[in-house]
């Protein structure tokens, strides 16, 4: 199976920048995206044999997810589930964390897939503090997947997690994105049972998947890996290749991919 996820930054502007034609070229099994700046009905944009799945933010122009896939669901949750304490998930529309489209979550009899778009701790890191809320809550729901059956999720995490995933990390170590609390999220996450699947797979290899608009940042490559595909430790095995496709412009974030043997 072939995944692939891509923060577009606006899917409406994306579209007149290649979308459609990377979409068809990769004929991934699963396209999932972050930051559609859409309202439900804004853009009608299909592609055979796919379905979509959609988390619209109540703000309008701002966040939200999407997932395309050749696969019916079982079963499709939209937001971030509560963990209550008998393990069972609630989705709750009026949770705090679920009035800005942040995550689709589809369920199939061996697996789940999911795509986030985390919020940024934003300047000043005057977010940082909500920030840390959603890590613990994201880092509970995905570990209550899991004990039922195995996760591969993706999206803007909105963290270089090592020194290796930024160009600059001794001038950035304040910046959001590169704090030492969300980077120690990050890293309290793979604990609980999960794999950052290109770390993993290319351990050495500095590529990033995020550039500023700003001081030609793309030009030089100063950027940032903050795109990801993370699957629960026990498929790891099953995971063929994680690339990041650093020429497909379109964004400021270019789209990150998975290959896995079916599950």
């Amino acid at each position: 199976m072939l995944f692939i996820s891509w923060n577009v930054n606006g899917l409406r502007a994306c579209v007149g920048k290649g979308f459609a034609e990377f979409f068809t070229q990769t004929d991934a099994d699963f396209f999932c995206l972050q930051e559609t700046k859409m309202q439900e009905g804004q853009l009608d944009l299909t592609f055979p044999g796919y379905e979509s799945y959609w988390d619209y933010a109540e703000k309008k122009g701002y966040s939200g997810t999407a997932i395309y896939t050749k696969h019916k669901p079982l079963n499709v949750f939209y937001g971030l589930g509560t963990v209550n304490p008998d393990g069972s998930i609630t989705y709750d529309r009026d949770s705090i964390h679920n009035h800005e489209g942040r995550m689709v979550t589809l369920e199939y009899e061996g697996y789940y897939v999911l795509t986030a778009y985390v919020p940024n701790s934003q300047d000043g890191l005057k977010r940082l503090d909500y920030r840390m809320q959603w890590e613990d809550a994201f880092r509970a729901y995905v570990s209550a997947l899991d004990s039922r059956k195995p996760v591969i999720f993706c999206g803007d995490l909105n963290v270089a997690h090592e020194e290796i995933d930024i160009k600059n990390p001794k001038t950035n170590r304040r910046s959001a994105g590169f704090t030492d609390e969300e980077r120690e999220k990050f890293s309290r996450l793979l604990e609980a049972g999960f794999k950052d699947t290109f770390r993993t797979l290319h351990p050495d290899e500095v590529t990033y998947s995020w550039w500023s608009y700003r001081f030609k940042a793309r030009e030089k490559n100063a950027g940032w890996r903050i795109d990801y595909f993370v699957v629960s430790d026990r498929i790891m095995p099953n995971v063929k290749a994680a690339t990041i496709h650093t020429d497909v412009m379109g964004s400021d974030h270019c789209p990150v991919g998975l290959e896995i043997y079916a599950l």
